[in-house]
């Protein structure tokens, strides 16, 4: 069994909540987590989904997406996407095998963006709903 490498979240969690004067129990009430899980996240025994990361994120009133990169979801990358990357880590109506398949059609795009191709709106095949429905703009 791989060991979890969650020692650094949890420490930088524990931070978080010192900086915050939050107690564990003020923190995990305030996060809607029970205390023995907040604790086993600050020791590193437990790897928390993004959803319970966003909920603390929440209560400690820092970004989601901070505690993204320390948990090792989302890669420290300077520029736009991060925002849009956790929410969709963060959605729970859609499962993990889905988030996947986002993130990855979302890279597809940057990647074709990058690589100077247009998308199909750029090559006209797009438009508004106004004009596939015959109205003009």
């Amino acid at each position: 069994m791989a060991s979890l490498n969650v020692g650094p979240l949890g420490e930088y969690i524990r931070e978080q909540r010192r900086n915050a004067q939050y107690s564990l129990r003020q923190l995990a009430e305030a996060a809607g987590v029970s205390n023995p899980y907040l604790s086993q996240i600050e020791r590193g025994l437990r790897k928390p989904s993004a959803e319970i990361l966003q909920q603390i994120a929440k209560a400690l009133r820092i970004s989601a997406e901070t505690l993204y990169v320390q948990a090792g979801i989302l890669e420290e990358r300077r520029g736009e996407g991060l925002e849009l990357r956790a929410s969709i880590l963060a959605d729970p109506l859609i499962d993990e095998r889905q988030k996947q398949a986002l993130l990855a059609v979302y890279d597809a795009f940057l990647k074709e963006n990058a690589a100077g191709k247009p998308s199909g709106a750029d090559r006209g095949t797009g438009g508004s709903a106004d004009e596939h429905e015959g109205r003009t703009p």
